[in-house]
Order: structure tokens, then C-alpha cells, then sequence
């Protein structure tokens, strides 16, 4: 009898280990190459599925441990497999590389994230069953461990193939087919039902908010006022032959904002009465909208003709932040990281000063600084303008908003050349600050992980937007002023109703940091980018993904503006790169694009593979995948790309710094 009960024991009377599940440290390493080769070796309609599990098996697996006290093995297992996720996962990898103790994961934000939600991650039910086999039938080997970080860690969600587009035959053939893979629409941390904002277990598509995206028609008098004033300007400058007259292209307009869902008056923040400006800049946008470039979609297989005119500024150091040009494509605005801004005229024509003191105008000047921030100014925006067809210039861009690491946002007068109001409620830097559409309000997102709604005329925010995990890095208005967008650090955006606050929409699917969003003209479309390069268009109404466009290098796209018809976007970023994209052509059926050097040649990209190696020997360059709906790439000489932007005409401005 002592014989048996000594059998499992070793000379000094510990318990041998006979299972890897009873292994300490090393079960971890062998369940997950056990799980890895599994999924290598399956089908290949099933590994885009499956391969999703890898990530969140990797990083629980990880904690349990840092958890269980084993820190020389945590980070031999996390360097062992981290290449495997560099590609979508390097700003977490590079924040969870610094845990090595269990007071590490409280204290760590990105580890805080994952500790604390269930990852979701959705399978088909074919996959499923795969997975549950394979699980049983390798207990003893490796399958136990896998079982217990799924149940503990995940939230795994079955959809059978003929409920849901995205897992039929045909996507799945097709996601087989590609390069890379990206996460689902409704994958990771927190977890949601795609598109919505609840975050409840087993809700389903009917918790969707419906939206009214239609643009809000002006009030009857002033559309009276605006008529009379277009009707007054077709008989002084009658319309050529064959041309519509303004008045004809603005009821033409109205009646087809009438015949959208637009929401009501009361749906809407509360706008100050109209005033001759007003009525002005409606004219303005009319005669814009008639006389503009009108880009068509595809003709032969060849996409539209943009022309874009650079504005590149030398000798500033790398100290340039951010940039701005006004609506009336008079000026353009450069935050500094030395604490001041500065306004230069496009054409280079001499600026007004500000007025003295006996209400003369002072000796103009090439530029005006205007100084008042205490920290590095991150971004800068005009308030909306047209171009002025008179010479008092009603229409012209009248007020600048910047927003600084000082925790301040400042309304500056374009006149007096001076500051007029200093906001303050955030409790950390502010990232980002961008005009509503009409003016008067502005909105702001902030490290401290809120975006706040604020209006010129009070010191004191309106509306408090919470939910992100992390800082709000960017933040944009939807075009009929009804609801705002949010993009984090988190890798999610966010839509949310500007009257109450409420979420409406949640878009995951990046897999780093937003660094700009823009939402179509028509507001039926939102445009997101990240800095491993990629775009995503996503669609609000159904709150589902459109597609992934990919051509810039990494550091990040730095911004995205659409064309007046919604059927083009641009897009400059860090790769000193302008790109055109074709919204409405879908990606090509395999994904494939052609691989070029970092930062690209200013041609069209044909959507094919190929490798391109350094000369003479050198190290091989980054590749950069580049998918079909890529129009063309205007590259510069060294001088990343700021601020891209339309004007009402479709023309595109962009404006870099040269850096040597």
C-alpha cells in the first residue's frame, strides 16, 4: 500500500507531474503551441475564424502568469509569441511588455482593460464545433488549459452561417484568400453587438438607435431671404447657356433635404438668429455648389481627376503641430509646440494689424503670432466661412478656436488679432477641438477620456461625453449638427446624440490609435483612420462596417476630408503622402493589394503582390499594401502632410512641414 501511495511522488515527497496541466509555467507555452498548430493545420475556411482566438489566449495566458508569480517565465512566453501580433497589436504589446508583477496588471492601463472585460470574439457555428472537438479530444495535452482561459476570459458568440452575410461561404472563401486579417466589427474589449452603443449580453440587432442623417433645411424666412438674394444675382449675372440658374440649384436643394429624415428643431441644439452673414454665406455655398468641379464615379475603369495644390513650410525645426485653413481660402493657421500660433494669407499678400489705440489700423504684416497658451498647442481651427463676392468681406472668416496641453481652449479674434475668451473644464491636455458646422458650438476631446460640447457665448461646457477607456484623441461634428463622433486611443469611435448625451453608435474593428475622422457631406458615411495606415468607412444607419482602404506607411494618417458629392475622400498623413480613394468602389475580391516602398510612388497602385527590396544589398524597406480603390498618391519631398481639406469647389488644399 505505501508503494502505491508513493508512486506519484519523488524522493522528496512532492507530487510528480504527469499532465502538462499540472506543469507550472511551461503549460501555458505548450497549450498555446498546441492550439497554434492546430489552427495552422485546419482548413482554410476556418483559419480566419479561428485565428481570431490566438490574441486573447496569448494575453490571458500571460496574466495568469504574472498572476501566479512567475516572472522570469511570463516574459520568456510573451517574447516567445509577441512577432506573431506585432502587426495589429504593437501598441499593446508595447504597454503589456512592462508587466512582470501581479500589482502590474491593477496598475497598467492597457493590462486594466483586458483584466477586467470578457474579450468577445464572434465564430461561426461550424467553427465552434470545430473548436469544442478539438478542445475535448486534447484535454490531457493542453486542452484543459485552453478550456479555462475560454470560459474565464471570453466571451464567445456563435452565428450560424445563414443569419449573418459576413459567415457565409463566400466571405469566408474570400477572407481565407487574404494576406492579412483584421478584428471583427464586434471583437474585443468592451465587447458590443455591431454598430450599437449597448453593451448588453444577447441583444440583437433591434437595440439599434435609429438615426435621422438628413441635412436640416434652413426656416422659411430665411430660405425666403436666401431665394431673393440668389434671384437678385441670376439678373445681374444671368446663367450661361445650358446652365442651371442659382435659384433653380437652390430649390432643387430643398427638395431634396425635404425628402430625407431630418431631425426636428427640437432634436437639435438651439441655434442663434439668423443674421445678414448668415444669409450671405447660404448664397455663397449655392453659387459654390453650381459653379464646382463635379467629380463622377469611374469611367473606363478610371477614377476621377483631383487636383491638389501643397503648401509646405520650411526652416520650422519639426516644431509645427497641427495646421488650418479657413473656409474662405484666405488663411492658413500653424499651432507650435513653443506655445504660440501663428496665421499667414495663402497668396502671401500682407495681413491687416490690429487696431491702435486712435482706431487706426497698424502697419500690415506678413504673419501674426498670437501668443497666450502655456503649453504646446495642438490643434487649431477656423470658424466657417465662404469666400466674399463684396468688398467688405461679410462672408470672411472671423474667429480661431486652439486647444493646448495647458488644459485651455482660446477663441481668438482674426480682427483685433488677439484673445477674446479662454475656455476651461478639462482636467488634462486638450487633443483635438473642431467647429460645428453653423459656429457657435465647438467641440473638444481630452486626456482626461471626455469629449465636452461648448458654446462661444459661455465659459462653462454644455454637454459631457463619457465612455472611452482611454484619452479622446479626435472628435468631429455629423453635418446636420445633430450628433457628434469621438475617436480614442481605445481603438474604438464612438457616435453620440449632442441634445442628452446618449451613445448611439460604437464602431470597433482599428487595430491602433484613431488619428482622424471625417464624416461624409451627405452624412451617411463616417471615415476613420489609425496609425498602422488603415481607413475604414463605416456605414451609421446600420452601424456596420463598408470597408478597409490601405496605402499609407505607418505613423499615422493625420487627416481625411471628402469630396462635395461624398464619392472621394483624401487623406494625408506621416508617410509625406496624399492619397485619393474611390469610396464607392469595393475592395477586390481577394484583398490583395500591390506592395510598395514606404511611403509610395505618386501613380495608381495596380492590385497585385510584389516585393521590393533595398538597393545594393541593403536592408529590405517596409512593405506597404495598397488596395484597389487607391486612385493615385501625390508624394512630397520629405514634408509630412498636416491638414488635407476640400474646398466647396473640389479642390483639394494640403499643407506639410519639409523636414531634412
Amino acid at each position: 500500500m505505501l508503494r502505491m501511495e508513493s508512486a506519484n511522488q519523488d524522493v522528496d515527497g512532492r507530487p510528480i507531474q504527469t499532465r502538462v496541466e499540472e506543469s507550472g509555467a511551461v503549460k501555458y507555452g505548450k497549450a498555446f503551441d498546441l492550439f497554434r498548430n492546430w489552427i495552422e493545420g485546419n482548413l482554410e475556411i476556418y483559419k480566419p475564424d479561428l485565428r481570431r482566438l490566438l490574441w486573447p489566449v496569448f494575453v490571458y495566458a500571460f496574466f495568469d502568469l504574472v498572476s501566479q508569480f512567475y516572472p522570469r517565465d511570463s516574459k520568456n512566453f510573451f517574447n516567445s509569441y509577441r512577432e506573431i501580433f506585432e502587426n495589429e497589436h504593437e501598441h499593446d504589446l508595447r504597454a503589456l511588455q512592462a508587466v512582470a508583477l501581479p500589482e502590474h496588471v491593477d496598475s497598467n492601463e492597457i493590462a486594466k482593460i483586458y483584466h477586467n472585460h470578457r474579450y468577445r470574439v464572434t465564430l461561426s457555428q461550424t467553427a465552434f464545433y470545430n473548436l469544442i472537438g478539438f478542445l475535448e479530444s486534447k484535454e490531457k495535452e493542453g486542452g484543459a488549459v485552453l478550456v479555462s482561459l475560454i470560459q474565464k476570459h471570453l466571451n464567445v458568440c456563435t452565428v450560424e452561417r445563414t443569419a449573418d452575410e459576413q459567415f457565409s461561404l463566400a466571405k469566408l472563401i474570400e477572407r481565407a484568400k487574404r494576406p492579412d486579417d483584421f478584428p471583427a466589427e464586434d471583437e474585443g474589449i468592451p465587447g458590443h453587438n455591431p454598430g450599437s452603443a449597448n453593451v448588453t449580453q444577447g441583444a440583437g440587432t433591434s437595440v439599434l438607435t435609429r438615426l435621422k442623417l438628413g441635412q436640416m433645411t434652413l426656416d422659411q424666412e430665411s430660405r425666403q431671404d436666401v431665394l431673393g438674394e440668389l434671384q437678385n444675382e441670376d439678373k445681374i449675372n444671368p446663367p450661361a447657356p445650358g446652365q442651371s440658374s442659382l435659384a433653380e440649384v437652390f430649390e432643387q436643394r430643398i427638395k431634396r433635404e425635404e425628402s430625407e429624415d431630418v431631425p426636428g428643431r427640437t432634436e437639435l441644439p438651439p441655434r442663434p438668429p439668423p443674421i445678414a452673414r448668415d444669409i450671405a454665406m447660404e448664397v455663397q455655398k449655392v453659387k459654390e455648389h453650381r459653379d464646382r468641379f463635379q467629380i463622377s464615379g469611374r469611367t473606363g475603369g478610371v477614377g476621377p481627376g483631383v487636383s491638389v495644390t501643397m503648401f509646405t513650410f520650411h526652416n520650422t525645426n519639426d516644431s509645427i503641430t497641427c495646421l488650418d485653413f479657413s473656409g474662405d481660402y484666405r488663411l492658413v493657421a500653424a499651432g507650435f509646440d513653443l506655445h504660440y500660433i501663428r496665421v499667414w494669407s495663402l497668396d502671401g499678400s500682407p495681413l491687416p494689424g490690429p487696431p491702435g489705440l486712435d482706431g487706426q489700423e497698424s502697419k500690415p504684416t506678413a504673419s501674426h503670432r498670437l501668443i497666450g497658451h502655456s503649453g504646446p498647442v495642438y490643434n487649431v481651427t477656423f470658424a466657417p466661412a465662404t469666400a466674399s463676392s463684396d468688398r467688405q468681406g461679410i462672408t470672411n472668416c472671423r474667429y480661431l478656436l486652439s486647444c493646448s496641453a495647458d488644459k485651455s481652449i482660446r477663441l481668438w479674434s482674426l480682427e483685433s488679432w488677439a484673445c477674446v475668451v479662454v475656455y476651461k473644464g478639462h482636467d488634462g491636455p486638450v487633443w483635438d477641438v473642431t467647429w460645428g458646422p453653423h459656429g457657435h458650438y465647438f467641440l473638444t476631446g481630452s486626456f482626461d477620456r471626455t469629449a465636452r460640447l461648448w458654446s462661444t457665448d459661455r465659459v462653462d461646457y454644455l454637454r459631457l461625453f463619457v465612455g472611452h477607456d482611454r484619452d479622446v484623441d479626435h472628435v468631429c461634428f455629423h453635418p446636420n449638427s445633430a450628433y457628434v463622433f469621438t475617436g480614442s486611443c481605445d481603438k474604438m469611435v464612438r457616435m453620440w446624440l449632442v441634445t442628452n448625451g446618449y451613445p448611439v453608435r460604437m464602431f470597433t474593428g482599428h487595430s491602433s490609435n484613431i488619428t482622424a475622422l471625417a464624416c461624409s457631406p451627405d452624412g451617411k458615411t463616417l471615415a476613420s483612420a489609425d496609425d498602422s495606415g488603415t481607413i475604414i468607412l463605416w456605414d451609421l444607419a446600420p452601424g456596420k462596417l463598408l470597408k478597409r482602404m490601405r496605402g499609407h506607411g505607418k505613423g499615422g494618417i493625420w487627416s481625411l476630408t471628402w469630396s462635395v458629392e461624398s464619392t472621394v475622400l483624401v487623406s494625408g498623413g506621416a508617410d509625406g503622402t496624399v492619397r485619393v480613394w474611390d469610396v464607392q468602389l469595393a475592395n477586390d475580391a481577394s484583398g490583395h493589394g500591390k506592395v510598395i516602398g514606404e511611403g509610395g510612388a505618386g501613380q495608381k497602385m495596380e492590385p497585385s503582390v510584389s516585393n521590393v527590396s533595398g538597393a545594393g544589398g541593403k536592408k529590405k524597406a517596409k512593405e506597404v499594401m495598397v488596395t484597389s480603390d487607391q486612385i493615385s498618391a501625390f508624394p512630397t519631398k520629405k514634408s509630412p502632410v498636416y491638414k488635407v481639406m476640400f474646398t466647396q469647389q473640389n479642390l483639394v488644399l494640403a499643407g506639410g512641414a519639409f523636414l531634412p
